[in-house]
């Protein structure tokens, strides 16, 4: 499906005309994806400025070093924070060079690929000022498809009403950055780390650093230590000798789900309805994984899945649960078995296939339950009731999931889509679907392959501190939370 005015704006002349004509078109910026595994040094050759002098400088240090990123700081503290681990990288930190923001065209700014602002130790409103003084400074600076990272604590954890407002005010700060952005195909994001939890926080740094959160934007995530038995950090191949369950693969963001498992080293069992054979094997052939056949609405599905994963496998690291329907209409107009059907295959098949999961001890320890809920699911939608109910109720469902699982190391989370560009979206009227791209920070819509590479971050050991969270993968959705 072609989205028209985003090849439009690949030409300069287009963008010119209408720029000089100030015409209201929005004309969005092609963004950068991934071209193929993850890798180490994904950062090389990329310069990120970090400011802040908070308890992150260390995990900073090493992460980004280790990234092969040309890291830039804002102060001789901070300096001497980098100055090890960088030099165990051969990558020399570096002072921010004094260089003009407004300044005569001939000596523009350099521009760079990341700001990051570690304001983890803002304890009064008034902290938030130095988080305000360098992205004020350094924010025009941001190349196509940089990136903004702000870290910060809970609010839920700070000890003082003054803590507790600061905290949560940078939440609203980096999702108007990225309002501000996304027209440069940039986004911004918030990792909220738990005291204790530090070491953890590179997992997500390194996602959103990176070119697979190309859609996700605007978004807080969480890092804690609920569920913290991985402590392995593999980031080539991260889900080498893993075993992987996708529910609806045979196309669709089930598809570039498997795939995308399978690119990063796991072994995929790809499961959709007995009617989507062909495209299902199409599918588990590409990738080397193993297609199964089941109808998730079967009551006796879960238990085969569970006895025969167990039995072949020795059970399963990862669940991805996929599968799901619209049957749209209003409330009044709906019938009681489209009500039913949505919810059967939406809520109630995912909740008894991981009981069965969990109950015969096929999920092992340290596993993950990825669940697709949707933008829907957060804000409603006309038309959607049962879809909205079903998609909601997934959110229930991971958070309470990940309290009681958390002793077995098992992270619980949800991945909430926005517009995403699928068989069933383009069969949304043209208007609406316009809307639905627009209507978001970077002002298009996303791809299957940019929600695969968001659970599949989730299923690294990269993610082992983020448990309970739903993951908006939108572009920075007007609507929603």
């Amino acid at each position: 499906m072609t989205d028209v005015l985003l090849e439009l704006s690949q030409n300069s002349f287009a963008r010119k005309l209408v720029a000089g004509a100030k015409l209201p078109i929005p004309m969005p910026e092609r963004l950068t994806r991934p071209s193929g595994p993850i890798t180490e040094r994904f950062l090389e050759g990329q310069t990120v400025l970090v400011s802040g002098r908070g308890g992150l400088s260390e995990v900073l240090a090493r992460t980004l070093s280790r990234a092969g990123a040309t890291t830039q700081v804002d102060s001789d503290a901070l300096g001497s924070a980098f100055a090890g681990a960088a030099e165990a990288y051969g990558r020399p930190v570096q002072r921010i060079a004094a260089e003009p923001v407004v300044a005569d065209p001939a000596k523009k700014p350099s521009k760079v690929h990341a700001l990051i602002v570690d304001a983890t130790a803002a304890l009064t409103p008034r902290d938030l000022k130095t988080v305000y003084a360098f992205l004020h400074a350094q924010l025009p600076r941001v190349a196509k498809s940089g990136r903004v990272v702000v870290l910060g604590r809970p609010s839920a954890q700070a000890s003082t009403l003054a803590q507790a407002a600061a905290a949560q005010a940078l939440e609203g700060l980096t999702r108007s950055v990225a309002k501000e952005i996304g027209g440069r195909g940039a986004t911004a994001n918030l990792v909220v780390v738990a005291e204790g939890a530090e070491a953890r926080a590179a997992g997500p740094l390194r996602f959103f650093l990176s070119s697979a959160s190309a859609f996700v934007t605007a978004q807080p995530l969480q890092v804690s230590n609920d569920a913290s038995w991985d402590n392995s950090d593999p980031v080539e191949k991260p889900l080498a000798n893993r075993v992987a369950l996708v529910t609806g693969a045979a196309r669709g963001i089930g598809a570039a789900t498997a795939r995308i498992l399978a690119r990063e080293g796991a072994h995929v069992l790809c499961l959709d309805r007995p009617d989507d054979d062909e495209p299902l094997s199409i599918v588990a052939r590409e990738i080397g994984g193993t297609p199964l056949l089941a109808d998730v609405t079967d009551p006796g599905t879960a238990s085969r899945i569970a006895n025969e994963t167990k039995s072949l496998y020795g059970g399963l690291h990862l669940i991805v649960h996929n599968a799901g329907v619209t049957r749209d209409r209003t409330l009044a107009r709906m019938s009681e078995n489209l009500w039913d059907q949505v919810m059967s295959i939406n809520l109630e098949a995912v909740l008894r296939i991981t009981e069965s999961l969990l109950e015969h001890g096929t999920l092992r320890e340290g596993g993950r339950v990825i669940s697709l809920s949707s933008v829907s699911g957060i804000a409603g939608n006309m038309g959607q009731t049962n879809y909205a109910a079903t998609k909601a109720g997934i959110i229930g469902f991971t958070r309470k999931l990940a309290e009681q699982v958390k002793g077995r190391g098992i992270t619980a989370n949800a991945i909430a889509p926005g517009f995403i560009e699928t068989r069933m979206t383009a069969a949304i009227p043209i208007v609406v679907r316009e809307a639905g791209r627009r209507l978001s920070a970077l002002g298009q819509g996303g791809h299957p392959e940019d929600v695969a590479e968001a659970i599949t971050f989730l299923a690294t050991p990269g993610a082992a501190g983020v448990t309970g969270q739903v993951l908006r993968v939108c572009g920075g959705a007007l609507i929603g939370a």
